[in-house]
């Protein structure tokens, strides 16, 4: 159809060239709203072909068929193929199985035989920050999901401060002109003075069309990455100028079978407001600086960071279900199958963000941020803590994990702290108040390592489960994952928690496992200084009674001396 208009004259030509013209510049400027589609090709690529191949021999086969009985078969076969097909791979999940499968085995897994230990304890779980920090904005703005990052040697939460999506004007004028950035081992966050910075960005989560993040970093893809990238989560942290900047995960998809996701690398976006010529560059070519996973290495701010995608961490822990063989996550088999549990209320979800100490564990590994998960057996009965399992935040291509269920520990995981808790303060009105996001607490007690859940009690709204009251000093409590007691610990005084689980559990630690004592304080003797007399006189206290008594004594001895 085209050819014939094209051959109708010089006008027709013209038309058509102007015609395709512009929709090439639209498929170049718009390739964000389509990218979706191109990704989802990418990752089904394998079943699309296969469906493809099937439906195609199929029809051909239909349509040189001469009888109707041959036809009728043709397409019941057609629908036994597609109808075993979607039951295998999307209902008994096996795609995603297979997916899994493909992540265990491209992943650099190193077993480690000590358990690292935890540092700067994060007080305050994510769903509190992220409550009391929309506690102190405006009705015209909202605050992006935070993120424990690192800034210099000290690890905080930041967080947007963007216009709202409620209002579609603002989001289409205004810059993002505010960060948090809250220390996270303070009980006290402050979303004010100081913890407030000033830095303006005109591409933003919550800004639209070419503003908007998600669709400045697609439209900075070439060509090849339109198919294999997407981005994810969105950080905010410094970089080694100490300017503020806006640092995008990206997830790769590799593999042609069953195509799975792998850290990409990051999208940099700096801070600033655009001009007239950034506005086209948005359009044409969007914004970021594009660092590879191999380049990292070159930035001192990306690495021991957190830039790493939840969903690809997620999955690369789940995978470790194949431990035991490719058939032993299977329903008739199950015997070393583990899962990610799930918290209650619409809680924050494993990983647990946390600094580790790897110091003295000959592994490697480097001190800093990881995403913690504790992995525990598939049934819903169990709650036994299978493996504790670490993937570094900055997107290495390492996984650490120690097997608990090896040692036969019998450690509690995760899932049985909030009933633990729960039972150790019957009080509470736990209808309102929940303990939430246990995350590992790991110290040198008492001669030996023990790990602990340090959970923090939040209160929930009713009305809307996702609103968490972020008390500013919060009710903290460890459990020992081994002993199953709940020690409840003074928030501001970080110093003596370890004595206070001390001085609760020792006498079952040394009845159990013979230890000595520990935290004793030695008294000593020594020789008291000559007290200085102060200047000023101090008037003694007379106790009027006793001189009364006294005066009446000296006259009864008087009389009976007389007497005498």
């Amino acid at each position: 159809m085209i050819k014939n208009y094209w051959n109708k004259g010089k006008k027709q030509k013209t038309i058509t060239i102007i015609v395709l013209l512009i929709l090439l510049i639209v498929l170049f400027v718009m390739r964000d709203d389509y990218q979706p589609a191109l990704l989802f090709v990418r990752k089904f690529i394998f079943i699309i072909l296969l469906s493809g191949i099937v439906l195609f021999l199929g029809l051909r086969k239909f349509r040189k068929s001469a009888t109707t009985g041959g036809r009728l078969g043709l397409l019941a076969l057609l629908v036994i193929f597609f109808g075993i097909l979607y039951a295998v791979g999307w209902h008994f999940k096996m795609y995603d199985y297979m997916k899994t499968y493909n992540v265990f085995n491209n992943l650099n897994r190193i077993e480690i035989n000590e358990l690292p230990l935890t540092q700067n304890e994060r007080i305050q779980p994510l769903r509190n920050i992220f409550s009391m920090a929309n506690e102190s904005v405006g009705e015209t703005k909202d605050v992006s999901l935070p993120h424990l990052v690192r800034i210099e040697d000290e690890n905080k939460w930041t967080m947007a401060i963007q216009p709202t999506e409620k209002y579609m004007w603002q989001g289409m004028t205004d810059n993002t002109e505010e960060i948090f950035a809250v220390s996270s081992t303070t009980p006290f966050p402050r979303f004010s003075s100081e913890n407030r910075i000033p830095v303006t960005f005109s591409i933003g989560e919550s800004l639209k069309f070419s503003r908007n993040t998600y669709n400045a970093v697609v439209q900075r893809f070439n060509p090849w990455m339109l198919f294999n990238y997407e981005p994810s989560d969105t950080f905010y942290m410094k970089n080694d100028t100490g300017q503020w900047v806006e640092v995008v995960s990206l997830i790769k998809w590799k593999g042609f079978l069953f195509p799975y996701p792998t850290f990409g690398g990051v999208m940099v976006i700096e801070n600033g407001e655009h001009d007239f010529n950034d506005y086209i560059e948005r359009i044409l070519i969007g914004m970021g600086t594009f660092i590879s996973p191999e380049d990292m290495k070159n930035h001192p701010y990306l690495t021991r960071q957190n830039t790493l995608s939840e969903k690809v961490s997620q999955l690369q822990a789940e995978s470790l279900k194949f431990l035991g063989g490719f058939s032993d996550p299977l329903p008739w088999n199950m015997e070393t199958a583990v899962k990610i549990p799930e918290m209650p209320k619409d809680q924050n979800q494993q990983p647990y963000v946390t600094d580790f100490d790897f110091s003295d564990t000959n592994s490697g590994a480097y001190s800093g941020l990881y995403h913690w998960f504790g992995l525990e057996p598939v049934g819903s009965e169990r709650t036994s803590l299978s493996y504790s399992v670490f993937v570094p935040s900055d997107g290495t291509n390492t996984l650490y994990y120690y097997n608990h269920a090896a040692k036969k520990q019998g450690y509690a995981g995760v899932s049985a702290m909030p009933l633990k808790v729960q039972e150790s303060r019957k009080e509470y009105d736990w209808s309102a108040n929940t303990p939430v996001e246990f995350r590992p607490y790991i110290k040198d007690i008492a001669g030996k390592k023990r790990m602990f859940f340090m959970g923090t009690v939040s209160s929930i709204s009713k009305e809307d489960s996702q609103q968490f009251d972020g008390s500013a000093t919060p009710d903290l409590v460890l459990v020992d994952s081994e002993y199953r007691d709940v020690v409840w610990i003074d928030v501001k005084h970080p110093s003596q928690w370890d004595k206070t689980v001390y001085d609760q559990l020792n006498e079952a630690w040394r009845s159990s496992e013979k230890i000595g004592y520990y935290f004793v304080e030695e008294t000593k003797e020594i020789d008291l200084p000559e007290i200085v007399k102060d200047s000023v006189s101090v008037i003694p206290m007379v106790d009027e009674k006793a001189e009364a008594i006294k005066r009446l004594q000296k006259q009864i001895d008087s009389l009976k001396a007389v007497g005498n």
